[in-house]
């Protein structure tokens, strides 16, 4: 399982496993619940990639952010530290 600390949204922390490629087990602590569950129930067995290029360049309302754009964050540092 891996946890990111997300920056500049309500969520305060993002957990999710990689299985065989692809992104499993989305949990957002903290925010908004109803979006967070859906953002984690589309995103489920995606992989990285596809995901960070959805996701990357969401704002929520007037942030440089959102929780989908954190979560695309995370999974790039994760696929980073994985090469290394």
């Amino acid at each position: 399982m891996y946890k990111f600390i997300p920056h500049g949204v309500c969520s305060h922390e993002i957990t999710y496993d990689i299985v065989d490629g692809v992104v499993r087990n989305i949990h957002f602590i903290g925010g908004c619940d109803g979006n967070a569950k859906g953002i984690s129930a589309l995103a489920e067995g995606r992989t990285p990639e596809e995901l960070i290029d959805l996701l990357q360049d969401i704002k929520c309302k007037s942030k440089d952010t959102s929780c989908p754009a954190q979560l695309a964050k995370a999974l790039e540092e994760t696929l980073e530290q994985k090469k290394e």
